[in-house]
C-alpha cells in the first residue's frame, strides 16, 4: 500500500492501494476497506483516486457520502 500524504494534518487515512476497479483504504484503526465500482460506484471510486493521488480530502469524502461509507468489501 502507498502512504496517504494527509496534506490536510487529520486524516483517518494511513495507506491506500488501487487496481482498475477499486481503491483499498487503511485506517488509522488498522481496518483496510475495499470500495470497488461495484460496491461504491465507478464515480465515487475514481473520485477517491482522485483525491488520495492529491493526499487531501479522501477521509473527508467517504464521511460524507452515505453511499460510499456504506459502499465497500472489508
Amino acid at each position: 500500500m502507498r502512504p496517504y500524504r494527509n496534506l490536510g494534518g487529520n486524516s483517518g487515512v494511513v495507506e491506500w492501494d488501487e487496481e482498475p476497479d477499486s481503491i483499498s483504504v487503511r485506517f488509522r484503526s488498522g481496518d483496510v476497506y475495499v470500495y470497488s465500482y461495484e460496491s461504491a460506484g465507478r464515480k465515487h471510486v475514481e473520485e477517491m483516486k482522485r483525491l488520495a493521488h492529491l493526499g487531501r480530502g479522501l477521509s473527508a469524502y467517504i464521511s460524507q457520502h452515505l453511499g460510499v461509507k456504506n459502499g465497500y468489501v472489508k
